[in-house]
């Protein structure tokens, strides 16, 4: 154990803050860091905003788009032209734009500031270009509220090694194997009453019964919930991902993978 392994070991989401703003010389500080993170090709920006507050009342949101507009600036430069698809960009960039979200975390917490990914910015990518006023190929991945927590929570629960470490190939998932996994994860959540204290129920759009109450609504209902009743369709997306210059439709003679292929 060290310092870097017990703050990475002990990261929980913050979601209620002091008014207290960090500094230009932390949040400066906090980016250089994100940016040493391994990349394929830096293919990444981050827009800083700290003119109101933010969600849980954070006064710093940080919004990590995957950049492929700036490299096409350097290639003019050289006088080459992409011919990569855009699926493959997306791939590398979500890559480089996440590796360096995590340093940007570890680097904050290290310094006492929290923090709070908020996963929906893809789906109201267009809405975000339009207030950044981003160029096409800039793909809004995730949204980083930051600032001094005003709250100590112990660290979500994590599903148990066992069930996400494999070695030399991928195991039988037997029951016995699922079960415990779930009743980790469920346990955990139930005795930290977190769904509960958020409020956090996902109603059943489905035509079946919810008999769930908080004294046993956990986390391994709420993934279900999600999985099993939101975005069917890619169709929005595409729409979002198209918004911002970004097409994933295949070319007329693009050829359908299959197993056999």
């Amino acid at each position: 154990m060290n310092q870097i392994i017990e703050t990475m070991l002990s990261h929980r989401s913050v979601r209620k803050y002091t008014g207290e703003v960090p500094t230009d010389e932390q949040i400066q500080l906090i980016v250089r860091a994100g940016q040493q993170a391994a990349f394929a090709a830096q293919l990444y920006s981050i827009l800083l905003s700290r003119k109101t507050k933010h969600a849980f009342g954070a006064p710093l949101m940080f919004t990590i788009c995957v950049d492929f507009h700036k490299m096409q600036q350097v290639m003019t430069k050289r006088d080459w032209q992409p011919i990569s698809n855009d699926l493959s960009i997306l791939l590398m960039g979500m890559q480089d734009a996440a590796y360096m979200t995590q340093n940007m975390i570890l680097a904050a917490e290290s310094m006492g500031i929290g923090s709070c990914l908020l996963g929906s910015a893809p789906y109201r990518a267009k809405q975000v270009a339009e207030q950044y006023s981003l160029p096409p190929k800039v793909f809004p991945m995730v949204q980083l509220v930051m600032g001094y927590p005003d709250e100590q929570r112990p660290p979500r629960p994590r599903y148990p090694l066992e069930f996400v470490l494999f070695e030399d190939k991928y195991p039988e998932m037997s029951d016995e194997l699922v079960e415990r996994a779930m009743r980790v994860m469920d346990e955990g959540y139930l005795a930290q009453d977190y769904y509960h204290r958020m409020n956090a129920k996902i109603k059943i759009t489905q035509d079946r019964q919810d008999t769930s109450t908080y004294e046993d609504y956990s986390w391994c209902e709420h993934m279900c919930r999600k999985w099993g009743q939101w975005h069917e369709s890619i169709d929005e997306i595409l729409q979002q991902l198209g918004a911002c210059g970004f097409d994933l439709a295949p070319g007329p003679n693009a050829k359908r993978y299959t197993p056999d292929t």
